[in-house]
């Protein structure tokens, strides 16, 4: 969950960051090029009025004192340009140079700076220029009227590099973007905590929900963090998790109790049917259908209060060579599958885990007598012990008749059986109760099919030392 939450929340804080860095950039770029553009209007008003009363034809006769204002302009001019390295010359009307610097700039045909000259003829100072971008290798070209007596006669133009002016501008853009990614930093830094802090009640309750599942009902929530809304439902989790805890002790509690109170009545049932049986002629199928009905029962009363103490019972843990168990196991179930006419094949190399071993031996026997019981004669049963990780496993396949997948489901449940199996001696109560042993110590029991046929059963046991 968290990594579908956190990218969310990176991608809105980037959204919210970029929404505010884009117009501010834009903003640093437009204030630092209308500060150039201000000091330009500047210049050329201050030009403006240098070449206010020169002579309108640079040919004629002109005073002293005019001629001394040209100089001054053309001065003016040539400092300007070698001080600054920017481009201003004073056109007459007719395009032609008043004065200019450097001596090699004329007024163009055509082009911005042409634009700027004739927008200036109308008695009015030019636009402002498009903004250039620090990527932009262009020039800012600022015209303003030399007026006289109401009429315009010249032009003042400066044609402006815009080097320094770029520079400037990529530098705000640097320092803003540096800001931008401090920003964005302590923003997943704040995120990375956020979720943190709200997703570790919704671990706990996720790994308490598993301990749960897995047969650990005593496992509780710690509602000490997070926001008030999951300490409320990890309050409520306990609550519910204690009454489903009553409700299964109750469960068991009747199971035990119905099964041990049945068993004395059944008992004496049994004992009354055999002296029945020993009035009847030899052989009375009626009696002995009775009989055998009723041993079933007393078998599946058995194993009723075998369950229900399985539930209720704590594992008793110790550190176990799996491998010496279960060839133990195998010797001692090796005669009957000899009967049947079965092989039994047992790999056990030693290998040691945490488990309860009458546990894991009762759990070993249901799974191998099952496997023998399903396994048609002239065919094997394999039983390996390996050691994977964290966990130990004991693997028992068969080559009987397997099991489809909706069965693979269902397997382990209470009374249990599959249908093509009813005529098979069993109560449907084994399987559960291994899963119960195993789940005490932390093992667990899995089913899948074995290829090309038949049924794999694998026994888990943790290998590290129980918490």
């Amino acid at each position: 969950m968290r990594t579908r939450l956190l990218p969310l929340l990176i991608v809105l804080m980037a959204a919210v960051l970029l929404a505010l860095g884009v117009p501010l950039a834009v903003s640093l770029a437009g204030a630092e090029q209308q500060n150039v553009v201000v000091d330009r209007i500047d210049d050329t008003a201050r030009f403006a009025a240098l070449a206010q009363f020169v002579t309108d034809s640079p040919d004629e006769a002109t005073s002293a004192f005019e001629n001394e204002r040209l100089t001054a302009l053309s001065t003016e001019l040539d400092s300007y340009h070698r001080v600054y390295g920017i481009r201003a010359g004073v056109f007459y009307r007719n395009g032609s140079a008043m004065a200019h610097a450097p001596e090699e700039w004329s007024l163009p045909a055509e082009g911005e700076v042409r634009d700027a000259f004739d927008e200036a003829l109308l008695s009015r100072r030019s636009h402002d220029p498009k903004q250039v971008w620090p990527w932009q290798r262009r020039t800012l070209v600022v015209a303003s009227p030399v007026i006289r007596d109401g009429d315009v006669v010249a032009v003042v133009v400066t044609d402006s590099p815009t080097g320094q002016m770029r520079s400037r501008t990529l530098h705000g853009w640097l320092v803003i973007g540096a800001g931008e990614s401090a920003a964005m930093l302590l923003a997943v830094g704040a995120a990375l905590r956020l979720t943190g802090w709200v997703l570790k009640p919704v671990r706990v309750l996720d790994a308490t929900t598993h301990d749960i599942a897995t047969g650990r009902l005593k496992s509780r929530v710690a509602a000490a963090g997070g926001p008030p809304e999951l300490r409320r439902l990890a309050r409520s989790f306990n609550e519910m998790a204690d009454n489903v805890e009553d409700v299964l002790e109750q469960q068991r509690a009747f199971v035990a109790d119905a099964s041990h109170q049945l068993r004395n009545p059944l008992a004496a049932l049994l004992l009354r049917i055999e002296l029945l049986s020993f009035e009847l002629p030899e052989g009375n199928q009626e009696i002995a259908s009775v009989q055998a009905e009723g041993k079933r029962l007393a078998q599946v009363l058995d194993d009723l209060l075998d369950l229900a103490l399985a539930e209720h019972s704590e594992a008793d843990l110790k550190i176990t060579d799996i491998g010496a168990l279960t060839a133990e196991r195998v010797a001692a179930w090796s005669p009957t599958a000899e009967a049947k006419g079965v092989r039994l094949v047992g790999d056990c190399p030693p290998t040691t885990a945490w488990a309860d071993p009458v546990a894991l031996s009762s759990a070993l026997d249901a799974v191998i007598d099952n496997a023998v019981k399903f396994t048609p004669e002239g065919e094997s049963v394999e039983v390996t012990v390996a050691s994977n990780g964290d966990t130990s496993t004991v693997v028992v396949t068969d080559h009987g008749p397997g099991l489809t997948d909706e069965e693979l489901a269902r397997i382990g449940d209470r009374f249990w059986r599959s249908g093509r199996h009813q005529n098979i001696k069993g109560s449907g109560l084994g399987l559960s109760i291994s899963r119960a042993l195993l789940a005490a110590g932390g093992g667990s029991i899995a089913y899948g099919h074995h290829e090309p046929q038949g049924l794999k059963v694998t026994v888990s046991v943790p290998r590290g030392a129980p918490a």
